[in-house]
């Protein structure tokens, strides 16, 4: 069955009909942006959630610390990568759906806009053609009237025994003059109509047949593209709920992996003081004579009791606590346990920062080598003030060191103490030799390039089509030049040395 052959008289009911198919594309092409616009205030709701919920500053950096704390800020990161996701999946569905449909649709009206004016001009010629059939018809209808009313008179005269010869002939003459054009016209009207019928034979059977046949390929088209788009609607969300998937396990395993009791360790660790509790309070019998406390007895502290007593408000000081120094360069207003890792974390502090300082002290004396050999690459002279300024660095770091390290000293005490110290002195020279090895080759040109920080492997494959972005492969190793901001995206550099932007989500960073 086919439009041609079935609905050869339905002209109104094709355009009608072809016209509403058209109508629910442009719909549906609707539906999926306003899909898309929702997909996209959400994912901006979830960063904004994320990022307002974020931890942030050097306490909440400490809280981190535990667990619970540290599974949360997961939390919040898998939410990020989530968002991430649903963006991916409003970017594709525009571009993959609406933007395709779009164009695919603008073809589909040029198409039909043709197709029905072929035929509706088809139509008028073949109503013009019938026109002139009848103009013939009627022509030859007055025609053979006026004949037979000429012949009826020539019969009448020639009977009239009053008419002359004459009068015969010239009646006769007449008569068969308009017997002579009524048979033209009857040859005429015969003509017109032998290619009238042919005409509207050719229209009906082979013409019109064609054009309705065109316009049936066309709609089936359409409903075919337009399948393919629902079908799409769905796909593009199946291909990135492997990812959406590994968000959700990953807050289900920030979830699994608290340790309540680790926490509970931890936070004692932090801030367990080390003081022994306080003795009972000898009973004073002023009865026997016995004079009150002297001040050598008062330099044992209710000052101390009121400061270890737990339950005390932190709104309630006396005059002297606050007249007291915030905090001391050797921790110590802070209680034993709490000064002693202070002043580890410090002494780790300096001997990072002196490490590299070393590293750029020896970078600095191979690179003016490097120039003494070849002066066209630079004057060694100009490195000079960075030298005596690093080397001045270095002994005041050590200078640190040392005073950090003997108030470490006096707050342990005895033989543990000298075992700390010892090990803080060889884990700073192992650095140090260890980071003899970083400087020793350098580039002809010294060129100033991004250094990678990391490496990474792309768990999915991901086509780059924006600007900016590059496209992976599945499997493949990568280097990271910039680390995810915070917006779900990460710079890299391929093998190949094509560099760009790729979601976070999609790769697993090296250890």
């Amino acid at each position: 069955m086919d439009w041609g052959t079935d609905l050869w008289d339905q002209y109104d009911v094709i355009d009608k009909h072809t016209q509403s198919g058209l109508d629910l594309v442009e719909r549906y092409i609707k539906f999926v942006k306003e899909r898309t616009e929702i997909e996209q205030y959400y994912a901006k709701q979830l960063r904004s959630l994320t990022k307002k919920y974020a931890k942030r500053g050097s306490k909440e950096e400490q809280e981190c610390k535990f667990s619970n704390h540290a599974s949360f800020q997961e939390i919040l990161n898998e939410l990020n990568d989530y968002a991430g996701q649903r963006e991916l999946i409003a970017e594709n569905m525009m571009t993959g759906i609406c933007v395709e449909l779009t164009k695919f649709m603008q073809d589909l009206k040029h198409e039909r806009k043709t197709h029905l004016s072929d035929a509706k001009k088809a139509q008028q010629n073949l109503e013009s053609s019938f026109k002139h059939h009848e103009s013939t018809k009627k022509r030859f209808a007055k025609e053979w009237a006026e004949a037979e009313k000429a012949t009826q008179q020539a019969e009448k005269t020639e009977n009239d025994l009053n008419a002359t010869k004459l009068d015969v002939e010239k009646a006769k003459q007449h008569a068969h003059a308009r017997t002579h054009t009524a048979e033209e016209c009857r040859n005429d009207y015969a003509a017109q109509l032998q290619k009238y019928n042919k005409e509207q034979n050719f229209l009906y059977y082979t013409e019109i047949p064609q054009i309705f046949n065109k316009l049936q390929d066309m709609d089936e088209r359409r409903i075919r593209q337009l399948a393919e788009g629902y079908c799409q609607f769905s796909e593009i969300e199946k291909k990135v709920m492997p990812i959406i998937s590994k968000c959700l396990e990953g807050i289900s395993t920030a979830g699994a992996k608290i340790n309540e009791k680790q926490d509970s360790e931890l936070f004692i660790e932090q801030h367990k003081s080390g003081f022994e509790r306080p003795c009972d309070v000898e009973f004073e019998d002023y009865s026997q004579g016995i004079k009150p406390a002297t001040s050598d007895s008062s330099l044992n502290p209710p000052r101390v009791r009121n400061k270890l007593w737990p339950f005390s408000k932190k709104n309630k000081m006396s005059h002297a606590e606050k007249h007291m120094p915030l905090a001391a360069e050797d921790f110590s207003h802070l209680p034993p346990e709490q000064r002693k890792k202070r002043l580890q974390a410090k002494i780790d502090d300096i001997n990072k920062d002196l490490q590299k300082a070393q590293d750029q002290s020896e970078a600095l004396e191979k690179m003016k080598g490097v120039y003494e050999q070849n002066p066209q690459m630079g004057d060694p002279s100009s490195l000079e003030p960075q030298i005596t300024e690093t080397t001045q660095n270095i002994g005041r770091l050590k200078g640190e060191l040392t005073k950090y390290e003997s108030w470490l000293l006096e707050a342990v005490g005895g033989e543990e103490s000298s075992n700390i110290i010892n090990n803080n002195t060889q884990h700073s020279v192992v650095a140090a030799d260890a980071s003899q090895n970083i400087y020793t080759e350098f580039d002809d040109e010294f060129e100033d390039i991004a250094s990678p920080i990391g490496h990474c492997t792309a768990l999915y494959t991901f086509e780059g089509n924006s600007e900016e972005t590059i496209s992976i492969t599945e499997g493949e190793l990568l280097t990271v030049m910039e680390d995810d901001k915070g917006d779900g995206w990460m710079r890299v550099l391929r093998a190949s040395g094509e560099e760009g932007y790729i979601p976070s989500s999609y790769v697993k960073l090296s250890p």
